[in-house]
């Protein structure tokens, strides 16, 4: 039977690998063998443990406890730990997701012991250096063996960096192999959009049942650290909710609630405070996540995440940043990039309430079976 080791340490990554324990389970349970190692590097229980548990994910065996720390320090203590596990386990595969510093820290492990690395979201591209993210997922996808990429952008992404689109198995780093599968996060919103709407209790606990409501997200350290981009993102964000007299519904990463009372010019916070029609929440759960993005009109982010799950479900998006490494959502112009500019995001805001009848969502993030093509492609090259 063929072992994976599969490295999970923030939230985005625990959902994603919920689709590949799912595909296991449900289709290759008597081929495939997988195990999970937490690294901690999200030591909040809201932001890790709830996410496990709700989304049927495999209890880890392993929890390597790194939490908080600067992204070097943080990186070198999960490259030891998983150096250990690996050593102990001896696995076919390690799966590692994203660009976090888990997946540069399992990436970097596994190479240096030369097992083979499965990188999941590969080919993504902000073509911006100064991101942390950018530079894990180069790193990667230039350790990696099969690299699967969710976008035919991100597969032409690898192209132009020198992958060979006609190399054959058996793949190894030297011969990688690269392959557009669509994206596993639109298998998981497919799947777990029924069960959202069976569980959530999140409309009750927000007291947003019959009102139409704004999400959005920042947790970018670029947003979060800088008084004047967070100022002018919470600037925007108020002036919008209070002029259309609709309520933006805020789950916070946990640095960004304390950026607000140290960044942030305490008559704005106090305007915030003041403002019925924001709603400042902790980090809810991925099921309560689905029920909000499904039902808002509107979605305002960093996160690349919730920009393809916007998507999915069809809401525009406004994206915080300089940058998108999901070009196709700015391409078919469901999505706008204001970066941190207050009147770029109430700009934004407009033109899509005002053009929302001329919006398209074409489908350009796979079937929903992408999970389940990579498990074969895994076990096709280790015949």
């Amino acid at each position: 039977m063929l072992k994976i080791v599969t490295i999970i340490g923030a939230r985005p990554q625990i959902i994603k690998a919920a689709a590949l324990s799912r595909a296991i389970r449900s289709h290759f349970k008597d081929k495939i063998r997988e195990i999970i190692v937490q690294t901690g590097q999200h030591y909040d229980r809201n932001m890790s443990q709830v996410f496990i548990e709700e989304l049927g994910i495999p209890k880890p065996s392993y929890n390597l406890e790194v939490g908080s720390a600067l992204h070097g320090k943080q990186t070198g203590r999960m490259i030891e730990r998983i150096e250990e596990v690996l050593l102990e386990e001896q696995p076919d595969y390690v799966v590692v997701y994203g660009d976090t510093n888990s997946t540069l820290a399992g990436s970097i492990a596994a190479s240096k012991v030369q097992i083979p690395i499965i990188h999941i979201e590969a080919g993504l591209r902000s073509n911006n250096k100064s991101m942390p993210e950018e530079i894990n997922r180069i790193l990667c996808d230039h350790t990696a063996t099969l690299l699967f990429t969710p976008t035919k952008t991100g597969y032409y992404n690898l192209i132009k960096e020198g992958f060979n689109t006609k190399s054959k198995p058996p793949y190894s780093a030297d011969n990688p192999g690269i392959f557009h599968c669509g994206d596993v996060m639109y298998d998981n919103s497919l799947y777990f959009k029924h069960i959202a709407n069976q569980k959530s209790q999140i409309f009750e606990e927000l007291d947003i049942v019959t009102q139409p409501f704004y999400l959005g997200t920042i947790h970018r350290d670029n947003n979060t650290d800088n008084p004047e981009r967070l100022s002018a993102i919470f600037s925007a964000l108020n002036k919008i909710s209070q002029h259309e007299k609709t309520m933006m519904v805020l789950p916070l990463h946990p640095r960004t609630s304390k950026a607000l009372d140290i960044n942030i010019d305490r008559s704005l916070l106090e305007e915030i405070d003041k403002n019925p029609f924001i709603k400042i929440t902790q980090p809810i759960s991925f099921l309560d996540m689905i029920m909000l993005e499904s039902n808002c009109e509107m979605v305002f982010t960093d996160s690349g995440g919730l920009q393809k799950e916007a998507y999915f479900f069809e809401k525009p998006v406004i994206i915080l940043r300089a940058e998108t490494e999901w070009l196709e959502i700015e391409s078919v112009e469901a999505g706008i990039v204001t970066d941190a500019d207050e009147n770029r995001i109430i700009e934004a805001h407009d033109h899509f309430k005002n053009n929302w009848l001329k919006l398209a969502f074409p489908s350009v993030f796979g079937d929903g079976h992408a999970a389940e093509f990579i498990c074969e492609t895994i076990l096709s090259n280790s015949n």
